[in-house]
């Protein structure tokens, strides 16, 4: 689904470059967690593949028919704004054109969100928060979700919640999954392949073996007492 080939970029156009000589694919279904330290490039990776940004030099391309995107922060977080869930998804189900409910009911359900269906966006926590903008994500049927942070300020029950229905929706409805991920334990547990960023360029491994490599990294620093 995704191809990329020696890939540079930069935001100035030129060297020194963000991400270098990034290689790998995609094949469709899988669950790709992308993680490393803060700065190595993560989040402008995701922004590359969503087209927001073009490479400066190599190539990227993805036959997705349909991608589902879910940002860090989503746009209703803290408002006051006097708008529900229903509204929210509604509208843009209207957006995308898409004359159908079925898909705001069966997620709603998914997420174990029905009940709240008429409740002001603003008054929700923040792992409802997260489930709504995932749901909204899923409209249209996307065959791509990538989500950037996915627990990012959600607590540990609706964590656990969104990571299984992440899950369910990987391996039951085939869709490829591609996250940004700073939680750690769920990457390993959910994931079918790692991409391991480090100063700009990256590897995509096994969990198993990114583990392997990750306790093997841990013996080899000194021990501080």
């Amino acid at each position: 689904m995704i191809q990329c080939s020696h890939l540079y970029f930069s935001y100035t156009g030129g060297p020194p470059y963000l991400l270098k000589d990034l290689n790998f694919s995609v094949p469709e279904g899988d669950y790709i967690s992308i993680v490393g330290e803060n700065g190595c490039g993560k989040s402008t990776l995701l922004r590359l593949l969503l087209g927001f940004l073009t490479p400066v030099k190599g190539s990227l391309s993805c036959t997705a028919r349909c991608i589902g995107y879910v940002p860090q922060r989503n746009d209703f977080a803290n408002t006051a704004f006097p708008i529900t869930v229903e509204e929210v998804l509604r509208s843009y189900a209207r957006l995308l054109h898409l004359s159908s409910s079925s898909d705001i009911d069966q997620n709603l359900s998914l997420f174990g969100m029905s009940n709240m269906r008429h409740t002001l966006i603003g008054n929700l926590s923040g792992g409802q928060h997260q489930k709504i903008m995932i749901i909204r994500a899923l409209m249209g049927n996307p065959d791509l979700l990538i989500l950037d942070e996915p627990s990012t300020g959600v607590d540990v029950m609706s964590q656990q919640d969104i990571y299984q229905s992440i899950y369910e929706l990987n391996r039951k409805n085939k869709i490829t999954v591609i996250a940004v991920e700073h939680n750690m334990d769920a990457a390993m547990r959910c994931s079918s392949l790692i991409y391991h960023m480090d100063q700009g360029r990256g590897h995509l491994c096994s969990p198993e073996k990114y583990a392997d490599e990750f306790l093997h990294t841990l013996r080899k620093e000194p021990h501080h007492v």
